[in-house]
Order: structure tokens, then sequence, then C-alpha cells
């Protein structure tokens, strides 16, 4: 080599390395201004506003602030939250007395009480009052207030005061215990011969407990399998790749993670042989299956390994990460997106292309593209995973969200319990007619107003003729059809009773038999596992799904109405 391209070379050399360490220089001077105005605005405001500050709680909200404009799973946790924080994403086990508590008129009640723990070994009942915790009385605490004092170290001694009904208040003196919470719920068999796992949540331990449930159901020798993930929000994103390991051979690929930094991208593949690679398999997915659950939905469909069962799900295709900031803190930061078997992406939800008034859109129609299935059915991505068999959900009547709301069943339920001391087992129990009756008697003195959709119409009609000065000429008219509304609702508790009846069920079966009671007494009406039942004793049908034989070559192709904005869930857990 010369020595004038060797002063060549060596020139452009430096000049790249002057661009990059400039830009770097301007990058590190950009940010070193921004904290010194965050520092300086911060100092001035704590030293000269009129009241006293909450230092903690005014970086907590502008750190909050700051972050919100990211997207919702991007989070600071102070020191405060990370014992919750874990129990949320990390780990199910705490130290308390297994019971679940709400808060009523200034008064905390159980709502819950989970076999096997203090709680329920003390007899302490759903429906019980909690007055005092070790003699610290209750009135006007929150239920996070109220929960912070259940829990503490496992062995750890704790006095309740116990109010039942109108009877005296007992005390009772329990010891906490390391409550674990499982990630699969219930498992068994359903009608049809057919092996039911209830998966809640990619925690710890998750594949672990589906692979002991996934053992426990073929010592009956199911005819196929039912992978419940409904309302399950994800978790660990590992662990859903274990569990579609349980059904795929070695070596495929199940899902991959892609972001900015080149070494958090990550390819991750089984790595192990099947337990179960041939048994007909259903996943049942709802709008609030998300993320981890999206993923082995997704990925299983995409391998055409199991059918899809349920309603679109989430559409969460984001993989955070936490990292560790001073004083025991930590972030929660997106780091990356995920891409299923096939190669799409569920996120729906586009964060980085906001409105100008700062409001989160869809994933624009253009942006959607068509993937293949290892079949060749075309699956697509931008919205969620769209199921194999769509079931339509079923929703509530008003008259029946207002005896949820109103708390009028599980009040009905607490009082069942105290006049039937044993009822039938939860599977085959079931309420008459004549205890029907005694329920809607229970309601007669009871507040559990609500208003139709009729009724709003027509309140509306009336609001717009009264601005127009015409309701005089139609008054007479709306209040025969007023009468008429009010009569057709007083029939709502016999029009309704099949959805109350069953929620009535639910609740008194579960002041017996608990969480699995819930469970077993909810199998008769559940319309997606008796779906998934008639679809795995169909191997023809099976068949024609996986091979994407007619209608079933296309999965969920974005229509306008498809791409509609679901309705608001509850926020959900997200891969880690």
């Amino acid at each position: 080599m010369n020595r004038k391209y060797k002063v060549q070379l060596i020139c452009t050399g430096l000049v790249a390395i002057a661009l990059t360490t400039w830009g770097f220089k301007d990058d590190l001077f950009q940010i070193s201004k921004n904290l010194d105005v965050f520092a300086s605005l911060y100092k001035e405001v704590n030293i000269n506003y009129v009241d006293d500050i909450n230092s903690a709680k005014m970086i907590k909200t502008g750190v909050d602030a700051m972050l919100d404009g990211l997207d919702p799973y991007t989070e600071f946790v102070p020191e405060s939250e990370i014992e919750d924080y874990k129990l949320h994403y990390i780990s199910t086990q705490y130290g308390g007395i297994g019971a679940s508590i709400f808060s009523r008129e200034n008064k905390v009640f159980v709502s819950d009480v989970f076999e096997g723990f203090p709680a329920q070994k003390n007899d302490i009942r759903a429906g019980d009052q909690i007055v005092k915790i070790n003699d610290i009385d209750l009135t006007a605490k929150n239920s996070d207030e109220v929960s912070q004092l259940l829990k503490g170290p496992k062995g750890g001694a704790i006095k309740l005061l116990i109010k039942r009904g109108s009877a005296q208040p007992v005390e009772k003196s329990l010891v906490r215990e390391e409550i674990k919470q499982p990630n699969v719920s219930y498992y068994g068999m359903v009608d049809g011969n057919m092996g039911y796992i209830k998966l809640d949540k990619f925690l710890e331990r998750s594949a672990e407990e589906v692979t002991n449930a996934l053992v426990a159901v073929k010592k009956s020798n199911p005819s196929g399998i039912i992978l419940d993930l409904r309302s399950n929000g994800g978790g660990i994103l590992q662990e859903a790749v274990k569990i579609v390991n349980l059904f795929v051979p070695k070596d495929i690929k199940v899902v991959s993670q892609v972001g900015k930094i080149k070494e958090k991208n990550f390819i991750y593949n089984t790595t192990s042989a099947p337990m179960e690679p041939a048994l007909p398999l259903v996943v049942l997915v709802n709008s609030r299956s998300a993320s981890a659950s999206e993923i082995v939905a997704g990925s299983l469909q995409d391998l055409d390994r199991a059918v899809v069962i349920g309603q679109r799900s989430f559409g969460k295709g984001l993989v955070q990460q936490s990292f560790n900031l001073p004083y025991n803190s930590l972030v929660k930061v997106t780091v990356a997106k995920y891409y299923t078997a096939s190669g799409r992406c569920v996120q729906e939800l586009d964060y980085a292309h906001r409105k100008k008034d700062g409001s989160v859109v869809k994933v624009a129609d253009s942006l959607i593209h068509e993937y293949k299935t290892k079949n060749g059915r075309s699956v697509y991505d931008g919205s969620g995973v769209y199921p194999d068999v769509l079931v339509n959900r079923d929703k509530f009547a008003n008259i029946t969200r207002a005896l949820i709301s109103k708390l009028l069943i599980f009040d009905y339920a607490t009082r069942y319990k105290e006049t039937h001391a044993k009822i039938a087992d939860a599977r085959s129990f079931s309420l008459t007619d004549a205890e029907y009756e005694d329920f809607v008697r229970y309601l007669a003195d009871k507040d559990y107003n609500y208003t139709t959709a009729s009724e709003k119409l027509l309140n509306n009609l009336k609001a717009e003729a009264t601005k127009d000065k015409l309701f005089t000429e139609v008054q007479a008219e709306y209040d025969i059809l007023r009468a008429k509304l009010l009569n057709s609702k007083k029939n709502d508790l016999r029009q309704h009773k099949q959805e109350i009846k069953q929620l009535l069920e639910n609740e008194i079966v579960a002041r017996y038999y608990h969480q699995k009671g819930r469970y077993e007494t909810h199998f008769k009406y559940d319309k997606e596992i008796a779906q998934a039942v008639k679809t795995m004793q169909d191997k023809a049908l099976v068949a024609s799904i996986l091979n994407g034989e007619g209608s079933y070559k296309v999965i969920g192709k974005p229509q306008p109405a498809q791409l509609a904005k679901k309705p608001a869930d509850d926020e959900e857990e997200d891969v880690e």
C-alpha cells in the first residue's frame, strides 16, 4: 500500500471518527441540557411553590408523564412498589392468609377464599366483614391499604376481627403462610372425554405447571386437549416457548424478537421432543388474551398444530425488559417486537405514530400484510390472533349488570350459604325454579335501578323534542311508550333468567367448592368449551381447518368491521 493511499485512508477514518464523536457529543449535550433544565425547574418549584410539595410524588408524576408518551408498558417502578411488581410480573408467591377482599361503603369484605390456606382453615368465608387487623380499625381504609396489612412474612401471626351478618364480631388468630397462586388454576376432564387446562398467566414455572397438568389429564386417555388462554394477559416469553414445545417437535421456530439493539434480537426454537405431538389440540382465546398468550395461540396456529377458537385476541406484540436503577428502583422498557412462527407481529396499536392530540391509532390498513401458515393458510399481522372458529361473545343484559354491580348476586350467595349446610357437587349443582323465585323475592326491596337502551333513546327523544319546543305535542305518545317500557322492564328478571341463574350458581358453588367449583359449575354453560369439544370430535373438520380447505383457507382477513375499536379491557401483563 503506497504512502499517499495510507494518508487518504487515515484522513477518511479521522473524519468519520470526528463526525461520529461530534454527533455523539451533540446528543450528550442535548441530554445534559435537558436534565439541567429539569433539575433547575424542580429546584425552583420546590423552593418557591406556595404549599409544601411531596418531592417523591412530584418526581414520580413527572417520570410517568414522560414515559406515557411512549407506550403503556414502559414504566418506572419505585422501591415502594417493587414487591407488587414482582408479584404481578414475575412470581405469584407472597405471605398472607389466602383471601381476596373488596371495599364497600367504607367497610372491607372478603370476596373469595382460596382452598387450603389460613383463611379457609379458620372458617373465614366470602361475605365476611373484616373489622380490624391486629387491632387496627379498617373503617375508610381502601383495599390496597388493607391488602398490605394482610400480607407479611411467612409464619407471622395476624389477628382479625370478623363480623358475619348480624352476629357479634369474632376474633380469629391466624398464621400467615406462603400463598402461591398457580399459573394453572384448573385442569381435568370435560364432556366428550377431552382434557382441559386453564392457564391464567405466564409467570415463573408456568410451563412446568402446564406439563404437570398435561401428564395428569393424559392418564384419563383424552380424545383431545383444550388449552384455555382466555383473559390470560401474558407474562414471560420463554415460558410461552416451552409450552408450545409440549405440542411441537424439536428445532422448530416458535417466535422471534426484533428491536433496534441487535444484541437483543433473538430467535426462539423448540429445544426438546414434544410430550404430545399428535393429540387434537384447541386453544381458546378472547379479547383479553394478550402477549405471551398470543405467542402460544399464534404460533400453534402458524404451525397448523392447533385449532384456535373464541374471539380475536388483544393484539400486543411488544416485549419488555427490566433495568435496575439507583435506590432499589427499576424501569421496565419496551425493547422489541415479537413475531410468531409465520413472521407476523400481532401488535394492533401504533404507539410510534400518534395523532397530533397524542391519541394512539391502529396499524394502518395499508401496512397490514398477509403471511402463510405451515400448510399455506393465510393469516394477517397488525390485529391480534384471529380464531379459526369464531364464537361470538355473549353480552350481559342491563339488569344482569346492575345485579352484579350492586353486589346482589354476591349477597344472595352469602345468604344461601347461611341457610344451606351443603349442596350437590359443583358439576351437577343447579338452582331450582323455586330457589330462583326466592331470589326474585329477595330483590323486592333492593335497589338495582338500571336504564335500558330503549329508555336511553326515549330520554334522548324527550330532550331533543323539549329543545325544539315540540314535546307537548308528543307527550301523550311519549307517556304511553314509557309506560310500556317500564312494564316490559318488570319482566327482565324472567326474560334474562338463564344468564342470571348461571351467575347465581357460580357464586353459590364458590361458597362450598371455591375456585375449582367455579370452573366445574360453569362447564355446562361454556359456549367456547362446547365448540372445542364439538370440533375435536369431528376429525374431518379438524383436518379441514388445519389444511385450509374451503372457508378455512383465509383466517381473519382484515375488514373494516374487524378493525373497529374493541371495547376497553383491563390492562394486561407484559411479555418479559
